[in-house]
């Protein structure tokens, strides 16, 4: 039997990878696709193939992220293969879901609308498709496949791949067209960034007070978060003394501005923000205090 915790984790990562792929899905045909705007990856291939072959496009989409699972199975293996089973072949069929419903096409025909809705929906589904330990299949694939063989930065190949199919489709669309393309891929990958790291972001704050010993337990007591004390010698006087190391929530950092400036109005802080904190108290369960 699977701890219930895991199982939940495992549903809601599921729901996660088809929501994800929903949003994208309608971020192509409500608003990509009416408008004539040109993108990269699987879609942007779908694209081409359909104005030079007549191949509608979610079944190039479905024949292509196919083809790219197996590679992915075949080379990288079925812990990879389980994590983009799901993406590869339900996105074509929400996209062809998505384009039998009426009026879904009509929302907007202003073309720069349309690139900002479109690059956030597809930025969006994306992102939350790999916050939940998955890929979005397609183009995601041979990015991963050059770096097993050749050491290639996955980042660098996908932009290399994005460029060469908007320069496919560049051949059949006017300028305007390409520059709302470029632009649609500069929007998807500033959300996707975002969605990559929402919630993971906290405040980083270093103190320095000669009432550091105070300011250090008010830090335990009251917000109950960790410290770390790490050795400081002032610049002018010489004086060794500790500077305090805490990491908190944004939303603690006007509480614990109050608390230092109650204990020590003339405390040094500096505070910064980090991206990612990892550990007790952030992706651990926090351990309880005991008193000695």
């Amino acid at each position: 039997m699977y701890p219930k915790n895991n199982v939940f984790k495992c549903a809601r990562n599921i729901f996660a990878i088809f929501f994800g792929n929903t949003i994208y899905s309608i971020g192509i045909v409500a608003f990509l696709l009416p408008n004539g705007i040109i993108t990269g990856g699987t879609t942007g291939l779908a694209l081409s193939a359909q104005h030079y072959l007549g191949i509608p496009i979610s079944a190039f989409a479905f024949a292509f992220n196919a083809l790219m699972f197996l590679l992915g199975l075949l080379i990288l293996g079925k812990a990879f293969a389980l994590t983009t089973l799901i993406s590869s072949f339900y996105y074509p069929f929400i996209l062809d879901i998505m384009q039998r419903i009426p009026n879904l096409s009509n929302v907007t025909h202003d073309r720069m609308l349309a690139c900002i809705c479109s690059g956030v929906l597809i930025g969006a589904g994306i992102g939350i498709v790999i916050r939940a330990g998955a890929s979005t299949g397609g183009m995601d694939i041979p990015p991963l496949l050059l770096k097993h063989f050749f050491g290639i930065p996955v980042s660098v190949s996908l932009y290399i791949f994005d460029f060469v199919i908007l320069l496919l489709q560049m051949t059949f669309s006017d300028v305007e067209e390409s520059i709302y393309g470029i632009l649609l891929i500069f929007i998807y990958t500033f959300v996707l960034d975002k969605v990559l790291t929402l919630g993971m972001s906290q405040t980083q704050v270093k103190i320095v007070s000669k009432k550091y010993e105070e300011i250090n337990t008010a830090i335990h007591t009251q917000l109950d978060r960790g410290s770390t004390l790490i050795h400081s010698e002032t610049g002018y006087f010489r004086k060794n003394r500790p500077l305090v190391l805490t990491v908190i929530s944004n939303r603690e950092l006007i509480r614990l501005n109050k608390i230092v400036t109650e204990i020590d109005p003339s405390a040094f802080m500096v505070i910064s923000k980090v991206n990612e904190v990892k550990g007790k108290g952030f992706t651990q369960p926090k351990v309880p205090r005991t008193v000695k």
